[in-house]
């Protein structure tokens, strides 16, 4: 059912009139030691073991905030908003209340796992038409649909922490905010990452004034090493503190919003189309947060949970671990279980590409996808000793299962895209998978004026044009329609319930082959969790090419798999970008991120092991 964000304004304000008569109040001084001493941030560390709670993302001043926020009390659910919060300060192109994404949370005390749907939402006045250019009757090219006010989605990401902090957290919004604030106003340390991902936005920044002052200051990508400061969304997180999110999505904030996407502000003498989008204040105060049942597969006698749709995340990965469980992966060699993986994944995305939309405007039979007995009957195409040509034909989920037949139009789709994954486990055992966007590394590239955050080009994870032959497109544009995403925030519970095991990945299409593939290092591979996220990577999205990261592209185990298994490999630098934390047991928790992938990861535990 649909869930309306909460309405705590007046509760809201009361808090954020007393707590920003001094901005400390908000974000304590201890923070402001931990991420600077003497102007440098946080060191990074990819693994951390101790107890007390924990915070994996992928930048040490988010992990920072969502630590302080556990030592003053908070728990997994106000650490996760505290953290993502500070990305969106020191991960602007990937995070932001420009965006959107979805929140999957373990309750210790009652052993539930619930979801929250905060994807951005088309405007009313969607058609399957949106990106077909009028002139020419064909799809507009990516980059032209992108950077245009067409792209922009209703954002999701602040109604999400509302919701979620209204119904298991332990602290206000306006507290949780704190870290962030003092972090946008203060400066972050900029490190090559950053610079790298301006430097990729840098001419699309430059056409748009209000981004190219937060991101291009004299001109050009900051220097690693530099302090950059926001103060425009310290003040936007500010007010948002003070009044609710009322301010977003029925105040100055979400007019500004639907302003700027209606009437794209390009610097004078651009010469780039800029095509203006739809998007209404209306649709801004008609936005929903959903909460939606998980997704939930056995899987060697544990239970996995994901997100259901319009993620494709948890359907997905479920329906790959439903296949791979025919097969006795801890038996086999290296090369063997990752052809089994590869060949799991491919097809369970042609089921994807087919029938994985939005729930609320098309019809996707979940249940059947995620049922034993149509992943029986797609194993039974799964080739042990030969990869199967590309693309595979995607199933028939009709509920009577027992050959091997397929359907007879086989489809790819591609999606890319760059957002972050955060996890957070607090004292009591509650656990929190969190993946927010704002689709490519730069959105749109569109910047609100005077706000301080980038908007998001999420729609452009629709389907352009039909792309299923003559079945039906699930993923096409329409009114007040999500997209579909890849997004897999995950939850794995042990065999009595409890939560085991948190993990999630940035990297569009991606995703889903970094979750599975990490969930098939520690769970059948023998691999600790810091293995299983460090492992190399492989993509298979029923296309003809996989792609590898170098470990395996080139060398040894790339060519089993080419020459053996029939496999062509594509290299890539990498893959994802995922953080994880896995229960221990006796309190323990080990939180872990990326060791070199996206420049490195940052995990925190409160007590470290001594």
């Amino acid at each position: 059912m649909g869930v309306q964000r909460s309405r705590r304004t007046a509760a809201v304000a009361l808090v954020g009139t007393i707590a920003l008569a001094g901005v400390g109040l908000l974000a304590p001084a201890q923070a402001a030691e931990d991420r600077r001493p003497d102007g440098d941030p946080p060191p990074k560390q990819p693994v951390a073991t101790g107890s007390g709670g924990a915070v994996a993302t992928v930048d040490p001043d988010a992990t920072a905030a969502g630590i302080e926020v556990l030592r003053r009390g908070g728990n997994a659910v106000d650490a996760a908003v505290a953290a993502a919060a500070a990305l969106g300060v020191s991960e602007p192109f990937s995070s932001g209340i420009g965006g959107g994404g979805f929140f999957v949370y373990y309750d210790a005390r009652s052993g539930e796992v619930s979801t929250l749907d905060g994807r951005e939402s088309a405007p009313a006045t969607a058609t399957e038409q949106r990106f077909i250019d009028p002139a020419t009757g064909t799809p507009l090219p990516f980059q032209e649909a992108r950077v245009s006010g067409l792209s922009v989605g209703t954002p999701g990401t602040l109604a999400t922490w509302d919701e979620a902090l209204d119904r298991w957290g332990r602290r206000s919004l306006a507290r949780n905010l704190g870290p962030a604030i003092e972090l946008a106003e203060d400066g972050f340390v900029v490190d090559q990452t950053f610079r790298s991902q301006v430097e990729g936005n840098a001419a699309i920044f430059a056409d748009f004034p209000a981004s190219a002052e937060l991101y291009l200051p004299g001109g050009a990508p900051p220097a690693v090493g530099t302090v950059l400061p926001n103060p425009d969304l310290a003040d936007t997180y500010r007010q948002i503190a003070r009044h609710g999110i009322d301010e977003f999505y029925d105040g100055p904030i979400g007019a500004d919003i639907a302003a700027t996407v209606q009437d794209p502000p390009v610097r004078d003498g651009a010469t780039r189309t800029v095509r203006p989008g739809d998007l209404t204040t209306g649709d801004l105060a008609g936005y929903e947060v959903i909460e939606r049942d998980p997704t939930v597969v056995d899987y060697r006698g544990l239970q996995v949970y994901g997100m259901a749709p319009p993620s494709s995340g948890g359907s997905t990965v479920g329906e790959a671990l439903n296949i791979l469980e025919n097969f006795d992966l801890a038996a086999m060699d290296e090369a063997q279980a990752l052809h089994h993986y590869m060949e799991a994944t491919a097809l369970a995305f042609a089921d994807r590409n087919r029938y994985v939309g939005d729930p609320d405007a098309v019809d996707v039979p979940l249940d059947e996808l995620l049922s034993q007995g149509f992943a029986d009957e797609r194993a039974c195409l799964l080739d042990p000793d030969a990869a199967a040509p590309k693309p595979v034909a995607p199933g028939v989920p009709d509920g009577d299962y027992g050959g091997c037949a397929a359907a007879a139009e086989p489809a790819a789709v591609a999606d890319e895209g760059s957002t972050t994954h955060l996890t957070t486990a607090d004292r009591w055992g509650n656990v929190v998978a969190y993946t927010l966007t704002i689709e490519q590394t730069g959105g749109s590239g569109i910047a609100v004026p005077g706000r301080g955050f980038l908007l998001n080009n999420e729609l452009t994870d629709f389907n352009f044009a039909p792309t299923q032959g003559s079945a039906p497109d699930p993923n096409l544009p329409g009114p007040d329609k999500r997209p579909r995403s890849s997004m897999a925030p995950t939850i794995v519970l042990d065999g009595d319930g409890d939560a085991l095991l948190a993990l999630g990945s940035p990297g569009g299409a991606t995703i889903i082959g970094t979750v599975l593939q990490t969930l098939v290092n520690r769970i059948d591979l023998g691999m600790d969790l810091p293995e299983a996220l460090a492992a190399p990577r492989l993509f298979q999205p029923n296309a003809v090419n996989t792609t590898a990261e170098p470990a395996i592209d080139g060398g040894p185990l790339g060519a089993i798999l080419e020459g053996q298994y029939g496999h062509t490999l594509v290299p890539t630098a990498e893959i994802g970008a995922a953080t994880a934390i896995e229960l221990l047991g006796k309190h323990k928790l080990q939180a872990v991120a990326e060791p070199v992938r996206r420049g490195g990861g940052s995990a925190a535990v409160l007590r470290p092991r001594r």
